[in-house]
């Protein structure tokens, strides 16, 4: 039975169900509902939706005399119900203004760290935010820096005035000159777009570039052949509040949580997962039971996306227990993601908010 198709009166005794069982983590009886509901439906009324509810698995009931737990159907659907809500309310004190998101530094990567710093502080829970590869963002300007042992620095400018750096291995010796006219032909040519763009159409053009400048272009596919292969390349992943879970450790089983712990450590695993959940809905609740996931089993995730007006650039969101309080945390997470979204778009060049 879908929640659609559920009275108003069952809809009404899952959706308290639930919401007591977030506040308590206790069964809840018929007897604690009736109160709740100020006996506005009997007790012996509310154990026969009970009743039904736990027939279509909205609830189970661990003891014969205990009262009911919501399932993570349960718990699905009340959060559906919460996401049906066109504009999300929440408290004056998580409440994130553009002041709080500083850019001084012209750090692409500080900004996010704030971010997620902002987003474990107002939930107490671990706090994550997965930050778009260089090759992915479109940029003004680029330099290239020969370092030592055959690695060049990439220093990009993005177009939203935001700074962010990569090391890489090349197979073949550059020197400081080559590299600066690979650099100018790069912004000369390709700037507004993304390096993924200028390493296909480099591959692509390469016998019509040839012609005309022989020995660049020899050394720019030289160059971008040393560069990892978009699906080779690792997000960066900025995780804040490790230590909140271990305080919510009783609720979570203790092997899954180390599981989840483990994980953590690997963060370029955690940022390939938390990439594959990425979605335009403006926020997206996913339970661990939904993805079959070992490695967040016991957890819920609560994830939005961030970018600028051109493009999506990564995601950020909340990881915690089951047990969270739904109506705080998505309209945080919605309220940092969209201002996350305006402070980059109004740093790009020429934009007018």
């Amino acid at each position: 039975m879908s929640y659609n198709r559920l009275e108003n009166k069952e809809k009404t005794v899952l959706n308290l169900s639930v919401e007591l069982y977030l506040q308590t983590g206790k069964a809840v009886s018929s007897a604690c509902l009736a109160q709740k509901m100020n006996n506005i439906i009997s007790p012996a009324t509310i154990r026969n939706i009970m009743a039904e509810l736990e027939k279509e698995e909205y609830l189970y009931q661990p003891h014969t005399s205990a009262g009911r737990i919501p399932t993570d159907k349960g718990i699905r659907f009340y959060v559906n119900h919460l996401l049906n809500y066109t504009h999300y309310n929440w408290p004056e004190e998580v409440k994130i203004g553009p002041e709080n998101l500083a850019v001084n530094s012209g750090e692409l990567d500080r900004l996010l760290l704030q971010v997620s710093q902002t987003l474990a502080n107002n939930s107490d829970n671990l706090a994550f935010v997965i930050s778009p590869h260089i090759s992915q963002v479109n940029f003004d300007q680029v330099k290239l820096i020969k370092l030592k042992d055959n690695k060049v620095m990439i220093i990009l400018l993005s177009t939203f005035n935001l700074v962010q750096t990569e090391i890489f291995g090349t197979k073949i010796l550059f020197t400081q000159n080559e590299l600066d006219q690979a650099a100018e032909y790069i912004n000369q040519n390709f700037r507004g777009k993304n390096l993924s763009f200028v390493r296909d159409y480099l591959f692509r053009e390469l016998p019509k570039l040839k012609m005309k400048y022989e020995d660049l272009v020899e050394k720019l596919v030289a160059l971008w052949r040393s560069y990892p292969l978009p699906e080779e390349e690792e997000k960066k992943i900025f995780l804040q509040g490790t230590a909140r879970l271990l305080d919510k450790a009783e609720l979570f089983d203790f092997q899954k949580l180390k599981s989840l712990f483990q994980n953590l450590e690997e963060k370029a695993n955690l940022a390939r997962l938390l990439s594959d959940l990425i979605s335009l809905e403006r926020v997206r609740v996913v339970l661990s039971s939904e993805l079959m996931v070992p490695e967040i089993a016991d957890c819920c995730l609560i994830l939005s996306h961030y970018g600028n007006r051109r493009q999506v650039l990564g995601s950020l969101g909340i990881i915690g227990p089951k047990r969270l309080p739904y109506e705080k945390i998505i309209p945080l997470v919605d309220n940092v993601a969209r201002h996350l979204t305006s402070t980059i778009s109004s740093l790009e060049r020429g934009v007018e908010l």
